[in-house]
């Protein structure tokens, strides 16, 4: 039945924020170097962060890590391949352009 289930926890976050010509960016570290898999979902509580154009930020929070059960990694992986290999498709075409 755990197969079918998923799991969750709460674990400290550190949350980065850039916003400056050179970049726009937002990372979130896990505390411990909690690895994520296929299907898993992670969610950040606390009110938005609002950066300004030339800051970057470095936040403190606590986020939720939802585990997916085995059947749900599984399908999420097989659905990840076939979404890849739509990004490999490439149309050739013999029409020449006026």
């Amino acid at each position: 039945m755990s197969a079918l289930l998923r799991t969750r926890f709460d674990t400290p976050c550190r949350i980065e924020i850039e916003h400056s010509d050179e970049f726009l960016c937002a990372h979130v570290e896990l505390a411990g170097d909690v690895a994520i898999g296929p299907g898993d979902r992670v969610r950040v509580h606390g009110a938005p962060i609002s950066v300004g154009f030339g800051e970057r930020r470095v936040v403190d929070r606590i986020a939720t890590v939802e585990r997916a059960g085995l059947v749900e990694r599984l399908w999420t992986k097989l659905a990840g391949h076939f979404e890849m290999a739509e990004l490999y498709e490439v149309s050739f075409s013999d029409r020449t352009r006026a």
